[in-house]
């Protein structure tokens, strides 16, 4: 069953096409990641789909019952504690006393953040603990669909790495459907089960492959060949690393 539908979605900005004629379809179970050259409009594309954006033309269809947003930047509100700031995906729900403490607990310990964690404020967090606040936040109103905005780009490697088995972990393997937009391949390859290739115009889906064997059974060596192998040796990924800077913010 395709959970997310976008039929010739196009947009602009200030009269300037950024996004055109724009064809995606994303399964129940599938996470995708969406790649292509810096300024090709991926993020822009991400917003139109989860509502954020009103697209120009075309239509989009959303079939699943309830989506998160994990943006670039965590986003916590800075007054709140930890735990206040994940409780706000419980936003409309009918939640609170012992359910409530639940959850945030069950979800915090999905992206290994400690009680002692929960009764910080976020300028008391580290940069990768922010964002796995974040992910708890999307998490604990257990969506059906997520959309991933870059949201490690700003982490080390290492720590990006960890983020990375936190999706694999927390989405791949539980059934989960997403977008994932991404402007490095090997985060494309070792966390999604198909990758798509924008048009580094903007003019629709350049085309899709699909990542062998399942995301978590990946290892460094089949990340960076595979990566390799696609940078190298396939055309679709011939202008990935391009980037833009007039159509940059």
């Amino acid at each position: 069953m395709t959970l997310l539908q976008l039929d010739k979605v196009g947009h602009a900005f200030l009269g300037r096409t950024v996004l055109e004629r724009i064809d995606l379809g994303i399964s129940a179970g599938e996470l995708v990641a969406l790649v292509g050259p810096s300024g090709s409009g991926k993020s822009t594309l991400a917003h139109i789909a989860a509502g954020l954006v009103e697209p120009r033309m075309g239509r989009v269809n959303r079939r699943y019952r309830r989506h998160a947003v994990i943006f670039q930047e965590p986003r916590l509100l800075p007054w709140k504690r930890t735990a206040d700031n994940i409780g706000l995906g419980l936003a409309g729900q009918r939640v609170g006393g012992d359910a409530r403490r639940r959850k945030l607990h069950a979800v915090a310990s999905r992206v290994a953040l400690e009680y002692g964690d929960l009764e910080k404020f976020p300028a008391q967090l580290s940069g990768g603990m922010r964002q796995r606040a974040a992910i708890a936040r999307a998490l604990i109103a257990e969506p059906d669909f997520i959309f991933f905005d870059e949201p490690f780009s700003a982490l080390d490697v290492a720590l990006k790495r960890r983020m990375q088995d936190i999706v694999v972990d927390t989405v791949a393997h539980s059934g989960l459907s997403g977008l994932f937009i991404t402007h490095d391949l090997s985060e494309a390859v070792r966390i999604a089960h198909r990758i798509l290739v924008l048009d580094r115009n903007g003019r629709g889906i350049a085309g899709s492959r699909i990542v062998p064997s399942r995301p978590g059974e990946r290892d460094d060596r089949f990340v960076f060949e595979t990566s390799v192998e696609f940078l190298a040796g396939d055309r679709l990924f011939a202008h990935v690393n391009d980037c833009d800077e007039r159509s940059l913010p």
